[in-house]
């Protein structure tokens, strides 16, 4: 009976891992043509119950990790040098490719985070775990670009030739797309100004960066 359930629970692990090569580029491709259009997926898709959730596309969180994962792996083929600091705890993160990924996602994971708290409070709703899934959820899917663009960017800026102009551009561009993607999805939810909703995406975006430097600095040096 055991033997039976490893390979059930086997079959399922193939069938999962397999149906990404389909439904990863599928979902990343969605968010980059149609961004709000997927968020608004992703919001009705909370209402789903067990498998049927997420059935034709990768859930948000999921779908930035292995963004992140992919990215790391470009890191690790052009040698990209360690992040910079002389912290015991930065060594042991940068030392395990596993522990690095985590660290970034959960980095990154806060710019959707931030978001998700800005419209929780902006409609004057209570905090809680719920009230901030459906947001944060969908504000995983509009990290997910940037936060990928972001990282192959990173890479090949540190690279031993120079910085890459493309590079540099690629950044921009992936970073003024997310705070227009931003200040569209607050107009719609807020029903605000676009100079309202301009603030409101720059502020987030802020305030996270502002939240990765607390968590880094004490990281990198202790």
């Amino acid at each position: 009976m055991d033997f039976l359930k490893i390979l059930r629970s086997f079959e399922d692990f193939v069938f999962e891992a397999i149906s990404w090569l389909i439904f990863y580029p599928l979902t990343l491709w969605r968010i980059v043509r149609h961004p709000l259009r997927t968020m608004d997926y992703s919001d009705a898709e909370q209402s789903q119950e067990g498998e049927a959730r997420y059935d034709d596309a990768i859930s948000p969180p999921l779908v930035l990790l292995a963004t992140l994962v992919l990215a790391n792996m470009v890191g690790v083929a052009l040698h990209q040098p360690p992040p910079a600091g002389n912290g015991a705890l930065l060594h042991a993160i940068a030392a395990s490719p596993q522990n690095l990924v985590l660290f970034r996602s959960l980095i990154f994971s806060l710019i959707p985070l931030t978001a998700a708290v800005s419209l929780i409070r902006r409609r004057g709703e209570r905090l809680s775990r719920e009230s901030v899934r459906a947001p944060f959820y969908a504000q995983c899917y509009l990290t997910t670009p940037f936060a990928g663009v972001l990282s192959l960017a990173g890479i090949f800026l540190q690279q031993p030739q120079g910085p890459h102009p493309a590079a540099l551009a690629a950044m921009v561009l992936g970073l003024v797309w997310f705070i227009a993607v931003q200040m569209t999805w607050y107009r719609r939810k807020l029903a605000i100004g676009w100079g309202v909703a301009a603030y409101l995406a720059i502020r987030g975006l802020i305030m996270a960066s502002l939240v990765m430097i607390a968590i880094f600095i004490p990281i990198a040096y202790i």
